[in-house]
């Protein structure tokens, strides 16, 4: 959620449990921000030497990407994955650097912190009154094999923070007094919980799919609401997205078409239209299909989704049509 939480700690500790086992492991650029526990272990791996730019007056250390390809372990360490690299370097950011590095067929081990993240830039700056400057394409999360949460209380964090093993004493109380005021640390460790689910649950997803598994697992609640050409529509939208808020599920808006959705009054057509554009309004996920069989189609999306209910609307109808034409709720049900 923020620096200081042990993200360089965690990639080195995990890095020797691999060493252990016998996979060839190089630290390419550590950060140890001069912190004594995290320095002891990056001593124990073997390290590439940082390459010197000079920038004005100042000599800057920065990741060597050639001296890592011509080294090419099985598995290199390179942290602060949102770095800008300075003037002269072969590419701007150092997450360009690691796209060649893995390009080479070498894996890479990095760190990061959640307000990096592209698509988070102006929530983090709203909260935080920070404008990030340094970010990551969110493809370039996504398509890593593996995300390690690394995650502490905020009360621990602005303790180790007040010890000194985040920032020099200088430094403290203006952190204090700005990004590391507790409430932007808990909207952080929210929006990087909520991002370790949503790639937790994209991950069953797949494996639901890849295993044919038609059966709900309730791990969170999915919320579907099945929109239909009529007029109380919005009314059922509008229904469901309180549910869905109450048990802060996710809201999935269906609309099936058949044969007769042509043939119906353009007024009834345009109620289902608005009722679709309110949903998404109000948060929704929209999933429209065309099939034969409504109630089927409604059934077999709920099943894809893995979710946990289905809102539906039941229009006033006289008794003998329902005996006569059936009943989508009753067929769903």
């Amino acid at each position: 959620m923020s620096a200081g939480v042990g993200k360089t700690y965690a990639m080195l500790s995990d890095a020797l449990q691999e060493k252990a086992r016998g996979r060839d492991v190089v630290a390419g650029y550590v950060e140890p921000h001069d912190r004594a526990e995290t320095s002891a272990l990056a001593k124990k791996l073997e390290s590439l030497s940082p390459r010197q730019v000079r920038v004005g007056t100042l000599e800057m250390p920065e990741f060597d990407l050639d001296a890592a390809l011509v080294r090419a372990p099985e598995l290199l360490l390179i942290d602060e994955l949102a770095h800008t690299n300075a003037p002269g370097s072969r590419h701007l950011k150092r997450w360009q650097d690691i796209d060649e590095i893995l390009g080479a067929g070498i894996s890479v081990a990095t760190t990061v912190n959640i307000q990096h993240l592209e698509s988070l830039r102006d929530v983090v700056g709203r909260i935080t009154g920070v404008q990030i400057q340094e970010t990551i394409p969110d493809a370039f999360l996504i398509e890593a094999d593996e995300v390690e949460v690394v995650d502490i209380p905020p009360d621990e964090l602005l303790q180790r923070l007040r010890e000194g093993k985040i920032y020099a004493a200088d430094r403290v109380e203006q952190a204090l007094r700005n990004f590391f005021m507790k409430g932007n640390l808990l909207a952080l460790r929210e929006l990087l919980l909520r991002h370790a689910a949503e790639r937790v649950d994209a991950q069953l997803r797949d494996y639901r799919e890849e295993h044919f598994v038609r059966d709900t697992w309730p791990t969170t609640e999915r919320i579907i609401v099945c929109v239909a050409p009529n007029a109380i529509s919005s009314r059922v939208v509008r229904a469901a997205a309180r549910i869905a808020q109450t048990l802060h599920a996710e809201l999935i808006g269906v609309s099936i078409e058949n044969s007769r959705y042509l043939s119906l009054a353009p007024a009834q057509r345009q109620q289902g239209e608005a009722a679709l554009r309110l949903a998404q309004q109000l948060g929704a996920t929209i999933v429209q299909r065309s099939a034969t069989d409504i109630v089927n189609e409604i059934v077999t999306i709920a099943k894809e989704k893995n979710a946990t209910a289905i809102v539906v609307g039941k229009p006033l109808r006289a008794r003998w049509k329902e005996l006569w034409f059936g009943s989508v709720v009753d067929e769903i049900i």
